[in-house]
């Protein structure tokens, strides 16, 4: 039987506002748009039979996680590998002071290395490892089962990028908002998308 893997991105911090690089050292909490994208998250999965809720521990994740396991009255389940990319000595760094994009860097730099290692972080290789190792994991421990994964840009990205069996390298011409759902089924042959980046629901 399928599971039904319903990730969210967590809710707006001030960081997300200034463009600056949050990554898994990084530990703002929601502002008050994010607070209000994660009630309008709860409103809107508030019909559906979650199993389980399971969130990166970054405070970000987990309190977007618990707005919406408050209707369900589910314990969130703190995972790890639902933590943003580890993005070492660009922690912080405005995306104003980089001369492209962020996700053009994790792809390939100066040197023409194809996805190098953040100096002092992680590479995107590593972490569609580990994030998509759990989800292969979480769906194989309750098939057939509905379940929210609270996370991050480059964790559900990679995630999608498995879905669908896309190259890292296509990962810079897709776009997250903040507060929004995908949504995708994966049984033992294949996954198959349903939602991608979806903010319909949201208040403004």
């Amino acid at each position: 039987m399928a599971a039904r893997i319903i990730l969210v991105r967590h809710g707006e911090t001030d960081w997300n506002l200034e463009r600056r690089i949050q990554g898994g050292s990084s530990n703002p909490p929601l502002n008050k748009r994010g607070r209000e994208q994660a009630e309008s998250l709860a409103r809107k999965l508030e019909r559906e039979d979650i199993q389980a809720i399971y969130s990166s521990p970054l405070q970000r994740g987990l309190d977007t996680a618990k707005t919406i396991a408050h209707c369900h009255q589910l314990e969130v389940l703190a995972e790890p590998s639902l933590k943003e990319i580890e993005a070492g000595e660009m922690e912080g760094v405005t995306l104003a002071g980089l001369d492209r994009r962020f996700s053009e860097l994790l792809i390939k730099n100066s040197s023409d290395e194809i996805f190098p290692r953040v100096p002092g972080g992680e590479s995107l290789p590593e972490v569609q490892q580990r994030s998509w190792g759990l989800v292969r994991r979480l769906a194989a421990k309750h098939p057939g089962g509905s379940l929210v994964l609270v996370t991050h840009y480059f964790v559900i990205l990679s995630i999608i990028c498995s879905v669908l069996e896309l190259p890292l390298s296509q990962i810079s011409r897709l776009r997250l908002s903040t507060g929004s759902i995908s949504i995708f089924n994966l049984d033992s042959y294949e996954a198959r998308l349903e939602l991608f980046n979806d903010t319909c629901y949201l208040t403004r």
